[in-house]
């Protein structure tokens, strides 16, 4: 279940509404499962994987992170990773995202060229946002919006600030502790992507698919612009 890229500048760059997986050691241990979970994630209809690794040490990185693209460039899906612009460069990533602590988007943008897509955690402020849209952000990150056993200390966010950012013209992706029961909300709130962890790959990747393909309903109901 696979979705068309929308027209528009707002979905540059191979963006597109749907499902954000974004993943995590907790869930996917071992290289193995770390592609077999990915894999089923796409098939599911994911639109764009991030690749978010902080226990691991840099050849393991490097490792699992170029698996990742191929396995991603194979299905036609971009490939974030997380806080490295180097690693992405490295790896041939289709791009990065970086929090308010994780180096500038120039920075970023330099490294890895304008074709690159850069994401900004933006938490609940939409000055954030504005800063991030001014200096070449391709897509804002709002969020937790609810609890997150990935970043329980990070701020909450408003449901209204994804309509507020409408204006910066950017897709907007909403972040923090999102399963198949609280997502369509989002989604009607104004988010063009559900940034999805433990909600997607907690309980193995032999339930991911179904999951993803779950989550794609809730894009092919709620949001305007979604096409299968």
């Amino acid at each position: 279940m696979a979705s068309k890229p929308v027209s528009g500048p707002a979905f540059a760059k191979g963006l597109r509404p749907g499902l954000y997986a974004i993943t995590d050691s907790q869930w996917l241990p071992d290289d193995e499962q770390l592609l077999q979970g990915v894999a089923a994630a796409i098939r599911g209809g994911a639109v764009l994987v991030q690749y978010r690794e902080k226990r691991l040490d840099a050849d393991s990185k490097h490792r699992q992170a170029s698996a990742l693209a191929r396995l991603c460039h194979q299905q036609g899906v971009p490939l974030i990773i997380n806080d490295y612009p180097q690693l992405a460069r490295q790896c041939g990533a289709d791009g990065v995202h970086i929090g308010q602590t994780d180096g500038s988007v120039e920075i970023a943008r330099g490294l890895l060229g304008r074709d690159a897509i850069i994401g900004v955690t933006c938490h609940g402020d939409l000055e954030l946002a504005q800063m991030a849209a001014s200096r070449g952000a391709d897509y804002l990150a709002f969020g937790r919006f609810f609890k997150s056993g990935t970043k329980p200390g990070a701020p909450p966010a408003r449901h209204s600030i994804l309509g507020e950012a409408a204006t910066l013209g950017l897709p907007r992706t909403a972040i923090g502790g999102i399963t198949l029961e609280n997502g369509a909300p989002l989604i009607r709130a104004g988010a063009d992507l559900l940034a999805v962890i433990g909600g997607l790959f907690d309980g193995g990747p032999e339930h991911v698919e179904a999951r993803a393909r779950a989550f794609t309903r809730l894009f092919a109901e709620h949001h305007p612009l979604f096409k299968l």
